[in-house]
């Protein structure tokens, strides 16, 4: 099953490309959307990984291999930026009791808010600019700094900075593994497969743990 749903990812980059890659990366501001697998998967394809696979924008196809890594790095940057925006209006405009309503489908449940209120308490404004570099915390940033309210000017500048280094750091991996990007792929839904068996584990000991506290 994850090796289908990495697979379905990468065929849709590969199908539609740049597009692709804004759309996906502008849901992954607020929902996890495999943002590095879309990254390194536009940096192999701009590498020329791909015989049957190019970079093209606006109609053009983009010969050359080092703007064909730029073009694929700020598509990602910027969609991620655009997608953050939209969950900021949803946190600012919704509102608190929006979120909470409709918090399974934003996979923003009670306690994801209670651990972003705290991550923002913790780190400041510096919470986004972090939780833009750290993996799952980064799509469970947006709808919270709406939330607690913090000034869209502010909360773009810090987002800017750790989206860009976010997309061309990934997107740098896809261009130096090039045609042996297949490995990074096998390798990256091993991974996968082995945080989903530990999230499980998890959960089990957690429950398990829960009920004996009740009981005592």
């Amino acid at each position: 099953m994850i090796a289908s749903i990495s697979g379905s990812i990468t065929s849709f980059v590969g199908d539609h490309g740049v597009y692709a890659v804004f759309l996906l990366m502008a849901v992954d501001a607020v929902l996890p959307a495999a943002s590095e697998l879309v990254m390194v998967y536009a940096g192999a394809l701009a590498s020329g990984a791909f015989a049957s696979q190019h970079v093209v924008l606006f109609g053009h196809v983009i010969a050359t291999p080092l703007w064909a890594f730029m073009t694929m790095a700020l598509a990602g940057a910027t969609g991620y930026l655009v997608g953050s925006w939209a969950g900021w209006g949803i946190g600012r405009y919704g509102g608190r009791s929006f979120v909470e309503r409709h918090g399974r489908l934003l996979h923003l449940g009670p306690e994801r808010l209670e651990r972003a209120e705290r991550w923002f308490e913790r780190h400041d404004d510096r919470a986004v600019l972090l939780g833009r570099v750290t993996p799952v915390v980064r799509s469970f940033v947006s709808i919270p700094a709406g939330i607690f309210r913090m000034p869209l000017g502010r909360y773009t500048l810090l987002t800017i900075p750790g989206s860009a280094a976010w997309a061309f750091a990934f997107a740098g991996i896809g261009w130096a593994f090039g045609s042996n990007y297949e490995r990074f792929h096998h390798a990256f839904d091993l991974a996968l497969l082995a945080g989903a068996a530990l999230l499980v584990l998890y959960v089990v000991v957690r429950r398990a743990s829960s009920r004996l506290k009740f009981r005592a």
